[in-house]
């Protein structure tokens, strides 16, 4: 070993040390200041953030303003992962994004391409976390205030206030998606420009020494070949068509991190800046190490450029979901004050404003119709294809299309309150949240660049001090090739474009995905557990059967019947009318109604008088139903509540009310089974009950008899059994449930609480969208896989090949030519893996075929080493002598086990006048068409 080799090593021993120190050594953080009880801090965007490491105390208030001074698609975008915030960063702008963190600890941040990276400190209130919640302290979502361009580093007053996107008071969503969309269509065109100059430069001197070196052609004009026109070709490649390469890849260092800029521009530098020493002193160098690579660095520029242009259009597409949510909301409203019909801005409408639809035109905001009749379109919300029929007192969603007849609603929620407006704020929180996954991308992303440059320095040294002659070619060609091939970039957007087309497609499909790490988690389910009521049924009691006896024909009798029902306040009678208008029936008027408390109703309809209700009224009015009893408990043992009809004192037929199954629950339970899902119902109904509804619906397994306080117990106790659980409910009471499942999914018609509990709403209510949500989450974490695979196959191959590692056995050298074109398409190969997630579709539910298997039922009694207090299934009014699920009755009397439980105040109110009159106690009921 030489002097020379000596040098080298000890050289490259100090450099390995600064960059240990450079990349890892401490960090100065700067504390936010406090002022007004807010706690505010400027950061400043130019290839990093300056600072880069914020602290701020917990609790309090925080207002950072980001001062971007700088275009381009890397920085367009701050998020916030632990917070769910994405805020957009137009360009030459300042932006104040607001929050309130509640939980110490190290919060960081990242550009939107998970390149660029900041830490948020959050220091305990002082007091602990009681001091923090008397502060209100909490982790809200942050509010986006856009502000014109200031001078860096100063801080923007705070505004009055403010808003999420999307809202009144802020930016809204569309007008951040125009100056995305403007600033990336600007930057297309900026390296358009430069990828021209890039190819008509290079072009020449690339072919022309390709040709001589490798093919020896002697056709080659001399005047390509002399270094001083190489030089002058190449250096307007290197200093114009690299510029947005070589700025932020400086940038990025002059932060203390680097990037694929800062390997690509170390590489290029070194390549350029060498050719250039060799072209105006070739004296320096001996005559074998005279080679100049201007061609290297102008090709590496040029494909580096053309990488990033198809990389900037492709990656348009990621965000198209959102987009085209933001898309369907209605510019304006047609809106009636005063008398008069005035078209106003969406903006401007106002709770309780009237509205009038077209057919033809977008609903604008949620409304109730006052009157009008209409098919609507919402499909674009819901995910159903067909139609619903809106008629007075129905709700419509605003972005929905009025289709056939004209509409007059009444606004119900605006501006940020609309579903449409929940559903963006909900799929810009799931893009922003980071899954699970990505912890192994940022681990070593953490460490990767550092690592690479390490990679470079010691295949120098070593190629330098023992490789062949010419060392310090073979030497400088593969530390370049190591620098140049080299891609954290496809590592960092591996997962996060994926969870982003993921959730925008779950939106278009009326599936909203709360978070990333619920749609990981939902790849993993292999048990789901249905509540029944609102779940797999409707969930509100329907006409089912019309038994007719006698010489009535079901159509006569139900009309007779709904005549004399049409005054009752009763829910059974309700369930009847509104049968009866589903099957176009038009009642008479009927007379002389009068409602017999706890029995049912008589009235005189058509010149017939007409009794409904119970077997003992019927009895009480002289009329024998022993012949409609069978037919009665037939369908009580079906589940089903009977309603006995007498015409003209003669028994006239039996009519069931229930709460039916809804169409696609069959199919949808049978799509699961085929996903290797067990099914499992939940219900308050008692075992024969709930094993006639499982296996109408080909569930296998039943908990049946389960107490609303129960449910999250049962979720529990299958997690327990090594089960990976996900559970769909739409009560208050499954808010509980839905919360210790591992993945909760609300049905999207339910209550507000069990959505707010649930990672996943399926805004339908259907449970095709169930089979979607995990179809969907398979197939992004499947995409997500994939993308890690080739950003970590690809450097893990590629870096040792470019270091030398294949020369000495194959003699085979990696061009940095060849490692640049690689590394381009490295990146395109995830941006577009992760856009092929934009042709999924969800697939149609197969048939469900017949049910081969009796369900299995398992209730307290029936299950071993069981704790809980036993449950109550179903119960019976004892004054109409409806079935009731208690977690459900409208009104009950007393506690413990004597309580009477009732379906209406109306039942509640006549038992209060006289309780002597009816039973001690209710009783369990032996068909119940509740939960």
């Amino acid at each position: 070993m030489n002097v020379g080799d000596i040098i080298v090593v000890v050289t490259a021993v100090a450099a390995l040390a600064g960059l240990g120190w450079f990349f890892f050594g401490p960090r100065k953080a700067r504390t936010a200041e406090l002022a007004g009880g807010v706690q505010r801090a400027a950061v400043t965007v130019r290839g990093g953030y300056s600072p880069e490491v914020l602290r701020v105390r917990q609790g309090v208030p925080v207002e950072l303003v980001f001062d971007r001074q700088e275009s381009g698609d890397c920085t367009s975008r701050v998020v916030f992962p632990d917070f769910q915030l994405s805020a957009a960063l137009p360009a030459y702008q300042q932006t104040t994004v607001r929050l309130k963190p509640a939980d110490a600890g190290e919060f960081g941040f990242a550009c939107g391409m998970n390149m660029i990276h900041g830490t948020l400190i959050v220091e305990p209130a002082a007091g602990g976390t009681a001091a923090a919640d008397a502060l209100g302290g909490g982790n809200e979502q942050a509010a986006v205030t856009p502000g014109p361009a200031v001078a860096p580093g100063s801080i923007a007053p705070p505004a009055a206030c403010c808003a999420l996107p999307g809202t009144a008071g802020g930016e809204t969503g569309q007008d951040a998606e125009a100056a995305e969309a403007a600033e990336r269509r600007a930057e297309i065109t900026d390296l358009t420009r430069r990828l021209i100059v890039g190819v008509a430069l290079t072009a020449p001197v690339l072919v022309a020494v390709m040709a001589h070196e490798v093919f020896k052609a002697a056709w080659v004009p001399g005047i390509l070949l002399n270094h001083w026109v190489q030089l002058a070709l190449i250096t307007p490649v290197m200093f114009y068509t690299g510029w947005p390469i070589h700025r932020t890849g400086w940038l990025a260092l002059a932060h203390r991190s680097a990037d694929m800029n800062s390997l690509i521009t170390l590489g290029t530098v070194a390549a350029y800046g060498y050719s250039l020493l060799v072209t105006i002193a070739p004296g320096l160098f001996p005559a074998d190490v005279r080679n100049v690579y201007y061609e290297a660095a102008g090709t590496i520029l040029t494909l580096i450029v053309l990488g990033r242009l198809i990389e900037t259009k492709a990656k348009a597409g990621t965000g198209q979901a959102i987009r085209e949510l933001l898309g369907l909301q209605a510019r304006t409203a047609r809106v009636v004050r005063d008398g008069t019909e005035t078209e106003i801005p969406v903006g401007d409408v106002a709770v309780g404003d009237e509205l009038v639809i077209r057919p033809g035109e977008k609903i604008p905001v949620d409304a109730v119709v006052l009157s009008g009749s209409s098919a609507v379109d919402e499909s674009m919300v819901t995910g159903e294809p067909m139609p619903a029929t809106k008629r007075t007192g129905d709700t419509v969603i605003g972005a929905t299309i009025n289709t056939t007849g004209s509409l007059r609603v009444r606004a119900e929620k605006v501006g940020a309150d609309t579903m449409l407006a929940q559903i963006i704020r909900l799929v810009q929180q799931a893009q922003a949240s980071k899954a699970p996954i990505q912890r192994l991308a940022d681990a070593v992303s953490g460490y990767f660049v550092p690592a690479v440059m390490a990679i470079a320095i010691v295949s120098f040294t070593v190629w330098f001090t023992v490789g062949p002659a010419p060392a310090f070619t073979l030497a400088l060609v593969s530390a370049v090739a190591v620098l140049i091939i080299a891609c954290p970039c496809a590592l960092g957007l591996a997962t996060p474009l994926s969870v982003m087309v993921g959730t925008g497609k779950g939106a278009q499909a009326g599936i909203l995905i709360r978070s990333a790490e619920a749609l990981e988690t939902a790849h993993k389910l292999d048990t789901i557990v249905l509540d029944k009521t609102g779940t797999i049924t409707k969930g509100k009691p329907a006409l089912t059967d019309i038994r007719g006896a006698s010489r009535w024909a079901e159509a006569e009798l139900l009309t007779l019947v709904t005549a004399a029902e049409a005054d009752s306040e009763h829910p059974l009678g309700a369930a009847i009318v509104a049968g009866a208008r589903d099957r176009g029936i038009v009642p008479p008027t009927a007379t002389r109604f009068e409602s017999i408390t706890g029995k049912g109703v008589q009235a005189t309809v058509d010149g017939h008088a007409v009794l409904i209700g119970t077997a003992a009224l019927l009895r009480g009015a002289g009329i024998d139903p022993a012949v409609l009893e069978p037919a009665a408990a037939g369908l009580a043992a079906d589940g089903k509540t009977p309603v006995l009809a007498a015409i003209d004192g003669e028994p006239a037929g039996v009519l069931a009310v229930a709460d039916p199954i809804k169409d696609d629950s069959a199919a949808a339970i049978a799509a699961l089974h085929h996903l290797g899902i067990e099914v499992v119902m939940l219900t308050g109904d008692n075992a024969t009950t709930a094993a006639a509804i499982a296996r109408q619906v080909g569930v296998r397994r039943v908990l049946a008899e389960v107490l609303p306080e129960h449910k999250a117990a049962e979720i529990r106790r299958l997690q327990a059994e090594g089960r990976t659980v996900g559970m769909v409910g739409d009560g208050i009471n499954d808010a509980p449930a839905l919360a210790a499942a591992d993945v909760g999914m609300a049905i999207g018609t339910g209550t507000d609480v069990a959505i707010e509990a649930a990672d996943i709403t399926l805004i339908s209510g259907s449970l095709a969208g169930l089979v979607t949500a995990i179809s969907l989450s398979r197939a992004t974490m499947r995409n997500i896989r994939q993308n890690l695979f080739f950003a970590l196959a690809y450097n893990g191959i590629g870096i040792p090949i470019a270091a030398g590692v294949l020369y000495p056995a194959f003699g085979i050298r990696l061009s940095p030519i060849i490692a640049a074109a690689a590394m381009a398409a490295s990146s395109l190969s995830v941006v577009g893996n992760a856009n092929r997630l934009r042709r999924y579709h969800p697939a149609p539910l197969p048939e469900p075929g017949e049910v081969q298997t009796e369900p299995q039922v398992e209730t307290p009694g029936n299950r071993a080493g069981e704790d809980e207090p036993g449950t109550v299934g179903p119960v019976t009014d004892s004054v109409c002598g409806m079935t009731v699920d208690p977690a459900t009755a409208a009104e009950h009397r007393g506690a413990g086990p004597g309580t009477m439980y009732f379906c209406s105040a109306h039942c509640a109110a006549a038992f209060d006048t006289d309780p002597g009159q009816y039973a001690p106690a209710a009783t369990i009921a032996p068909g119940a068409a509740t939960r």
